[in-house]
């Protein structure tokens, strides 16, 4: 499997010939992360810039496709519909797991709640269960925060919880957001990357931990049980590239693969694949 190359970053690219800067669009999951270690990596290579910037998976691999990113963050797998647009332009691209990630599902510390079954949850996010006195001693509605269509994070717990999410979820713009708007919900549910929950300011949320039949509740920041693989909702963290530019994204996925690139993946809040 081949690896990255990478310069850095943000505003600082106006001013980077387009040969010296290396664009990375896609997952607002992984933006965060993605900055950390673009910033940590353009230290040691200053001719490098890295142009990092969120949007949702889907549009990362959107700018794959129409030239305007040399590789695309995806917190899910490209699907059939995208490789056959590629395919169509002979676009030949390649990937790189560079991490994992688990979702952490958020809800007021004054919800009188701490885990959650699966099928629970599935109810609640397709919106059967209306208010909270289905679950829990407080009667009040649910409130859904969540993401748009083209994230991955969106899809993702769509298809682990086979549901449809309710028409009434709240469409949110990144983790932040959904965060910032539980804090002041008290009935409100989200779903976020667990990296958000612990840098993004926890004070007034709650994670739930998650089980599933008759299994224990895992939390998502139980980095000893998400290596054991033991949490539902963990899953892998995607780079995508074209082939034919390899050669420049190289040396950054080698340095996201290496000591200090590790040691940033779990400083963030995500786990490491090695």
């Amino acid at each position: 499997m081949r690896y990255f190359s990478a310069c850095v970053f943000l505003l600082l690219t106006s001013c980077a010939r387009d040969s010296d800067t290396i664009k990375i669009k896609g997952s607002d999951t992984e933006v965060n992360l993605a900055v950390q270690l673009a910033e940590t990596f353009h230290s040691d290579n200053p001719e490098v810039f890295v142009s990092i910037s969120g949007g949702g998976s889907g549009l990362g691999i959107a700018s794959l496709l129409n030239g305007t990113a040399d590789m695309a963050n995806s917190s899910r797998s490209i699907n059939s519909e995208e490789i056959v647009l590629f395919h169509k332009k002979t676009i030949t691209i390649d990937s790189f797991i560079f991490a994992q990630d688990a979702i952490a599902f958020v809800v007021s510390d004054e919800l009188p709640i701490d885990s959650i079954s699966t099928k629970t949850l599935a109810l609640v996010l397709s919106g059967t269960y209306k208010n909270w006195s289905s679950v829990t001693s407080k009667k009040m509605p649910v409130n859904i925060y969540g993401r748009q269509s083209n994230s991955g994070t969106h899809d993702f717990v769509k298809k682990k919880l086979k549901i449809a999410f309710s028409p009434h979820a709240k469409e949110m713009n990144g983790n932040a957001q959904i965060l910032e708007a539980i804090k002041q919900d008290n009935s409100g549910i989200g779903y976020v990357g667990a990296g958000y929950v612990i840098h993004g300011g926890s004070k007034g949320l709650k994670v739930l931990t998650v089980y599933s039949g008759e299994d224990i509740a895992v939390s998502p920041l139980n980095s000893k049980m998400i290596a054991a693989g033991k949490y539902f909702f963990q899953r892998p963290l995607f780079q995508y590239y074209k082939s034919n530019s390899y050669d420049k994204v190289k040396p950054f996925l080698d340095f996201e693969k290496g000591q200090i690139g590790q040691k940033i993946i779990k400083e963030a809040g995500y786990y490491p694949v090695n």
